[in-house]
């Protein structure tokens, strides 16, 4: 692990000098290895091939709509060619385009246009190398053809898609996340005698057994809809070849440093903790992303430079040997890298889960809760919504919901693993 490695020469470096270590020690900047350009999408139809770097730089001018004769038909143009796929999600009803990074060029409420099938329509970057444009629909309908045309007659570039109504039942036969892998993002290159990132995850489905949690009249105990989100992620995570440790896999109590412990000893990359919250007013509603708070780590840091048994106190780095001033300095430089890449996982999340569940106002708060303590795991913990609002109760038991919402969070899981060395 790069920050395990980093800190081994720390602590040569900082025995060596530990008779004059300065008051304080400035972090230097850990250098970051260039993107290597990303590879083409899936095979989709297309004017010519178009590179992920080359449709960072296309824009999309317009977005028009049209309807005729009980068909409605939306248009994106263009200023260049780039693959793009599309599928359908239910409940609600949605058809969804994803392309490569490009830019939005469209006016102030542009999404807001309203006709025939169309409701609306969200656009937006949905992961770092991945544009997404989201047509909530009014109903079942279908994507009767869909292509890409090449400039003609005064006109650029377009995307057309043709939709057409059809019933429930037609729609959900087509629907879902499609098997085929997203398009390429920009990655980013190995240099010479570093592991490549270690592709395990901690999920920690929060309470169980003693401990319910949150309770819903209407749906039950937070501690039973955790645990099934838990496992969809897992299986969302695992077609993406990503390993993953659950602190729990039934209804047992497991304590809140067990959860933390379980994460370290596995050397996990990233551990997320899922949670379902309660509120007095039953109007809020939306998830939300912790990370820790700057007071609760600062706090936490002093703790662990105190304390007696310092072994294997950051990244497998055995600090019995050290004093306190270079073990203080260590265990600071560690849990500040370890924070920053839990914040920077959330900046990933939210805006991955805003087009398949509602969010609250500021979704990215900060927090000290004790799962999110650990010294060397990046970890975020996530309210998957509020109980005690009546349509994130019934939302949260939806298995449509469930697993369209683990799929975007394994995308974004995975995708911070493709682009942060380890």
């Amino acid at each position: 692990m790069l920050l395990r490695r980093w800190l081994v020469r720390a602590v040569f470096a900082l025995a060596m000098m530990a008779a004059a270590v300065p008051a304080a020690v400035s972090q230097a900047a850990i250098p970051v290895p260039q993107p290597k350009p990303a590879s083409e999408g899936p095979a989709v139809p297309r004017a010519k091939p178009v590179t992920g770097g080359e449709a960072a730089s296309i824009a999309v001018q317009d977005a028009r709509l049209g309807v005729s004769g009980g068909r409605t038909r939306f248009v994106l143009d263009l200023s260049g060619p780039v693959p793009y796929r599309v599928f359908q999600l239910a409940d609600p009803y949605r058809v969804v385009i994803d392309m490569p990074e490009i830019v939005f060029l469209l006016q102030t409420g542009a999404g807001e246009q309203t006709g025939g099938l169309l409701k609306r329509f969200r656009y937006g970057l949905f992961r770092p190398g991945n544009s997404r444009v989201v047509l909530d629909l009014d109903g079942p309908a279908e994507v009767a053809s869909a292509f890409a045309l090449p400039p003609k007659e005064g006109n650029g570039h377009r995307l057309v898609l043709d939709l057409k109504p059809t019933d429930r039942e037609t729609f959900m036969k087509a629907a879902g996340w499609p098997s085929d892998p997203p398009f390429a993002t920009p990655g980013q290159d190995v240099p010479l005698g570093m592991e490549p990132i270690r592709r395990l995850v901690v999920l920690d489905a929060g309470h169980g057994g003693v401990d319910p949690g949150a309770v819903s009249p209407r749906v039950g105990y937070e501690k039973h809809i955790v645990l099934d989100f838990a496992r969809a992620l897992r299986t969302a995570l695992a077609r993406r070849d990503v390993e993953v440790v659950m602190t729990r896999d039934e209804d047992v109590f497991i304590p809140l440093a067990d959860r933390v412990r379980i994460a370290r000893e596995a050397r996990a990359s990233l551990m997320l903790s899922i949670h379902a919250d309660v509120i007095e007013d039953p109007d809020i509603r939306g998830a939300s992303v912790y990370t820790i708070s700057e007071q609760a780590s600062d706090a936490e840091a002093a703790a662990l430079a105190s304390s007696e048994n310092r072994s294997d106190v950051i990244a497998g780095v055995d600090l019995r040997e050290e004093g306190d001033e270079v073990a203080s300095i260590l265990i600071d430089l560690a849990r500040r890298e370890t924070k920053n890449a839990s914040v920077d996982f959330a900046r990933h999340l939210v805006p991955a889960l805003e087009p398949v569940t509602p969010l609250l106002s500021k979704p990215h708060r900060e927090a000290g809760f004790r799962v999110l303590k650990a010294p060397d795991v990046p970890s975020v913990l996530i309210e998957l919504g509020f109980l005690s609002n009546h349509q994130d109760a019934e939302q949260l038991v939806q298995e449509a919901w469930m697993t369209d919402t683990a799929e975007v969070m394994a995308d974004a899981v995975s995708v911070w693993l493709e682009t942060r060395p380890q």
